[in-house]
């Protein structure tokens, strides 16, 4: 579903993604962890062309993401062409973005009825099953300032499922949330993954990561230094840096 191969990418004079070399298979569940900086969420971004690679190729469902090969040459994509790629890749933020003038069930329905077109009875029909999935049924008329920050969340899992995506792309969905808000939002993760949807992860929940993920991708300073299951990675890591973080955050 993503493969990443020599992907690089700077801001200024500073150098975040290292030749970054990753494969992602069709119903993985692959989780990203590291330090802060390490270049998780910069290589996240990148998966969806919201931020443009400088170099190296990378690729999800066999296409290449925000470019095209023409005449053995790379060219960018207009805007209308990448947005149409991000219809099948399912992003959800560290902070919820849901807009704040929609109602839980509006907040769903815009996206399907305005970018694919769906009729919106169908749009309103399928979102309640949204919001039923992720245990928020009673709550469609609510605004997300009447939502805790764990059901915002929730919410904001919808929107994204509600496009019907191939993939879907987690950056740190947990980290805004008081502690114990955030197992009913790793539940619903959990239940995405026992369903077979791929998924990318970056996460400091190193439990969840044991528990869900497929694989285990351990980066810092701007490179994949440790991959592998996480029976590996997480519990007999072979690189020293590997040991370092998990000693501090186990």
């Amino acid at each position: 579903m993503i493969r990443a191969v020599g992907v690089r990418k700077s801001f200024g004079k500073l150098e975040v993604l290292k030749g970054i070399d990753l494969t992602v298979e069709k119903g993985q569940v692959v989780c990203l962890l590291g330090p802060s900086g390490s270049g998780k969420s910069t290589f996240l971004r990148c998966v969806n062309h919201l931020e443009k690679i400088d170099s190296g190729r990378l690729e999800v469902d066999g296409r290449l993401v925000g470019y095209a090969l023409q005449g053995g040459r790379l060219r960018e994509l207009r805007d209308k062409e990448v947005a149409r790629q991000r219809r099948d890749i399912g992003m959800v933020f560290q902070r919820f973005n849901l807009f704040p003038h929609m109602t839980a069930l509006e907040n769903i329905v815009e996206a399907p009825v305005r970018v694919k077109g769906v009729p919106r009875a169908e749009a309103v029909r399928q979102a309640r099953e949204l919001l039923a999935k992720v245990g928020l049924q009673d709550k469609e008329k609510a605004y997300p300032a009447q939502l805790s920050g764990g059901q915002q969340q929730r919410v904001a899992i919808a929107r994204a499922l509600a496009m019907r995506p191939k993939l879907m792309l987690f950056d740190e969905p947990t980290s805004a949330l008081d502690p114990e808000l955030v197992g009913d939002v790793l539940d619903v993760m959990r239940e995405l993954a026992t369903e077979g949807m791929t998924m990318l992860v970056v996460t400091h929940e190193i439990g969840f990561a044991r528990e869900v993920a497929d694989m285990a991708v351990f980066m810092d300073d701007g490179v994949v230094v440790e991959y592998g299951p996480p029976s590996e990675v997480l519990v007999t890591p072979q690189h020293e840096r590997t040991k370092a973080f998990l000693s501090k955050v186990l």
